[in-house]
C-alpha cells in the first residue's frame, strides 16, 4: 500500500508539471534561448487560412503570448499577438484561451472564449489549473480540462474537470461529471470518476473524452444532447478527433515508468486498428490534426508534428512553443 500511494503521489507530481511547467521548462534551453525571431505586437485573426497558431514560449516580454507562423513554412519569425495564455485552442473562427490567474490560491483560471480577431465574447472563472482546451470543427463549442484539488474521494486530493462552453445557445456546463455512463451497456457508477481530454465530432451532435475510474482509463463516446457516455476502450488519453471523424489520435500507456510513460497511438474507429507513431518519446499533450495526415503536438518545448499513419519520423516545426493549433 505505501509503494501504491508513493506511486500515486509521484504521478501527481508528473501531471502538475505538464500543467503548468511549459514556462519552467522552456526557460532552460541553454545559451542559444534567444535564437527564435519574434515580431511583436501584431494582429492575428483565427480565421486567416494556412497558419499554425501556438503558445510562445521563447524567453523576453513575449512569454506566454499567441504568437503564428505559416503552417507551410514554420522557421519564419513568428508573429505574436497581446494575448497571453497558458493553453490555446482555435477552430472555424472561434478561439479559445486558458489562463492561470497569476499568485491566486487556491488556483483559478480565466476560460476566456474569443472571436476571430481575438475580441472577448465570454469571460469564465473557474476553480483549477489549466491543462486541455479545445473548439469544435463548427466554431461553436468550447471545451476544456483544468487539474482542481480537494476532490474528497481523491487519495491524493488531486483531480481534473472539464467542462463545454456553447457559443448558440450560451449554456455553460462546469462539469460533465453528472452524466450517465454506461460499461458493457449497464450504467456505472463510481465516486472517483474523472473526465479529460475532450473532443467533438463535426456535426456537434457526439464528443469523445477520457475517463479515469479505479486506475484505469478508457475512450469514451458521449451523445451531447441526451448527456450519456459509454466506455468503447481501455488504454486511451487524450483523444483527438480527425478531420474526417474516422480516427482518434491518442497517448496510450506503454509503460509504468513515470518519465516516460506514453506513446502517440492513432485508432481507427471503424476497424478498432490501432497504428503506433513514429515518435518514440513519451508525450504528454492532447494532439492536434494538422490536416487528415498530420498530427502535432507539444514535446521538450516545442511543437512537432508525426504522420498520421505510422509512416516516416517525426520532425520539429517550431521551437521555444507549445499548444498548436492549426487552421
Amino acid at each position: 500500500m505505501k509503494a501504491r500511494i508513493l506511486g500515486v503521489v509521484a504521478a501527481v507530481v508528473v501531471l502538475i508539471a505538464a500543467a503548468v511547467g511549459y514556462g519552467v521548462v522552456s526557460r532552460d534551453r541553454g545559451p542559444d534561448v534567444n535564437s527564435v525571431a519574434v515580431v511583436s505586437g501584431q494582429p492575428v485573426s483565427v480565421q486567416a487560412k494556412g497558419q499554425l497558431l501556438f503558445r510562445n514560449t521563447a524567453e523576453g516580454p513575449d512569454f506566454g503570448h499567441l504568437a503564428t507562423v505559416p503552417a507551410d513554412r514554420p522557421g519564419e519569425p513568428r508573429k505574436v499577438s497581446g494575448l497571453s495564455c497558458d493553453r490555446f485552442a482555435a477552430s472555424a473562427g472561434t478561439a479559445l484561451c486558458l489562463a492561470a490567474q497569476p499568485g491566486v490560491l487556491p488556483p483559478m483560471t480565466d476560460v476566456i472564449v474569443l472571436d476571430k480577431d481575438l475580441t472577448e465574447i465570454r469571460r469564465i472563472e473557474l476553480p483549477g489549473t489549466p491543462s486541455r482546451g479545445r473548439v469544435s470543427p463548427d466554431g461553436k463549442l468550447a471545451y476544456w480540462t483544468l487539474f482542481v484539488n480537494g476532490d474528497s474521494y481523491a487519495e491524493t486530493g488531486f483531480s481534473t474537470r472539464a467542462g463545454i462552453f456553447d457559443l448558440t445557445t450560451g449554456k455553460l456546463m462546469k462539469s460533465i461529471e453528472e452524466m450517465g455512463l454506461l460499461l458493457d451497456g449497464k450504467p456505472y457508477y463510481s465516486s472517483d470518476v474523472n473526465y479529460w481530454g475532450i473532443t467533438f465530432t463535426p456535426d456537434g451532435k457526439r464528443f469523445y473524452a477520457t475517463v479515469g475510474t479505479k486506475g484505469k482509463t478508457y475512450l469514451v463516446e458521449a451523445d451531447y444532447e441526451k448527456l450519456v457516455a459509454r466506455m468503447i476502450r481501455e488504454n486511451v488519453e487524450c483523444p483527438s478527433l480527425s478531420p474526417d471523424g474516422k480516427r482518434i489520435a491518442f497517448k496510450k500507456k506503454v509503460s509504468a515508468d513515470l518519465a516516460a510513460p506514453w506513446r502517440l497511438a492513432v485508432l481507427d474507429l471503424a476497424s478498432g486498428k490501432e497504428t503506433m507513431l513514429a515518435e518514440t518519446r513519451s508525450v504528454d499533450d492532447q494532439a492536434t490534426w494538422l490536416d487528415d495526415r498530420t498530427v502535432a503536438y507539444g514535446v521538450d518545448s516545442a511543437i512537432w508534428a508525426v504522420p498520421a499513419d505510422g509512416s516516416g519520423a517525426a520532425r520539429e516545426l517550431v521551437q521555444r512553443a507549445s499548444s498548436p493549433a492549426g487552421v
